[in-house]
């Protein structure tokens, strides 16, 4: 899995917030050596994401739990529908109730909201990207969940993927001297992205060499336009659609030709899918 240190982490602090010392109650009336079965049912229709995340809180607290998912990441599942089912010590599956299902009804809601955004751009050759509009601290599980949902992952962070925005543009006296401050400063495999806002700015971002041009917050005529002429130049450049896209807008944005849109509402919007857990003491 890849960020594994990352995912570890976020765990250990979410035990720290919940558990730190010890579950008072649990600890004080059920014993460690009780086993119990515990499976969790979808309370409504939605996409699954997050499974081995799941797995992970439960095995940090007991390393030989039974772990049966019943579906896929990535899978529709109905309301009513087990999702999975765990064997382990009761002890365990209490103390990992709460912070598994924060998790995992986070993962599912971001991953049923991204497969309604993108069944939107069925049968044309546009793909949905995310942004950095995440949790603090769970950028990796929202991304995780976007891709399950269908969705294409932008950057990870600030890191690996140059992105030249209007406040480096002022700084750096514009797009071509901002390119050419930042190619100066990253490997080659770094891809280098400019914002644009219009077609004056779209000519100036061809001229410099940039690998994607954001077109932001244009309308669609404009925005057809701009791919004109970037398709045109006969670079190798893609193309990102970008600001207040809906649902209602997709279809006709996907029109213009872009080869992305990128909607944060993905991830900074995000409404839980509604999962119980129910347990059971083994018989």
């Amino acid at each position: 899995m890849q960020y594994e240190n990352l995912i570890d982490r976020l765990i250990d602090l979410a035990f720290e917030e919940d558990i730190n010392t010890g579950d008072v109650t649990t600890d004080s009336i059920i014993p460690e050596s009780m086993n119990a079965v515990a499976t969790m049912t979808a309370k409504q229709e939605g996409v699954i994401s997050g499974l081995e995340i799941v797995e992970k809180v439960f095995l940090k607290f007991q390393k030989d739990i039974v772990f049966v998912p019943y579906f896929k990441n990535g899978d529709f599942v109905k309301k009513g529908d087990v999702i999975l089912r765990i064997e382990a010590s009761y002890p365990t599956l209490l103390k990992g109730e709460r912070t598994s299902l924060n998790i995992f009804q986070r993962m599912c809601g971001i991953a049923t909201e991204t497969s309604r955004y993108v069944k939107e751009l069925v049968g044309t050759s546009t793909q949905l990207l995310d942004t950095r509009k995440t949790a603090p601290g769970l950028r990796v599980l929202d991304k995780m969940a976007v891709k399950h949902g269908g969705g294409t992952n932008h950057r990870m962070g600030l890191y690996d993927m140059a992105m030249i925005k209007d406040n480096h543009i002022k700084m750096a006296g514009g797009i071509t001297k901002a390119v050419e401050q930042v190619r100066a400063n990253i490997p080659s495999t770094i891809k280098v992205e400019v914002e644009t806002t219009n077609l004056a700015e779209v000519d100036e971002a061809i001229a410099a060499g940039a690998d994607i041009i954001m077109l932001d917050n244009m309308d669609n005529a404009t925005m057809a336009k701009a791919v004109g002429v970037i398709k045109a130049s006969g670079k190798e450049i893609k193309t990102e659609a970008s600001g207040n896209m809906n649902i209602p807008r997709l279809k006709e944005v996907a029109a213009t030709g872009v080869d992305f849109i990128s909607v944060g509402a993905l991830t900074h919007t995000v409404k839980a899918m509604d999962i119980s857990m129910n347990i059971q003491v083994e018989k």
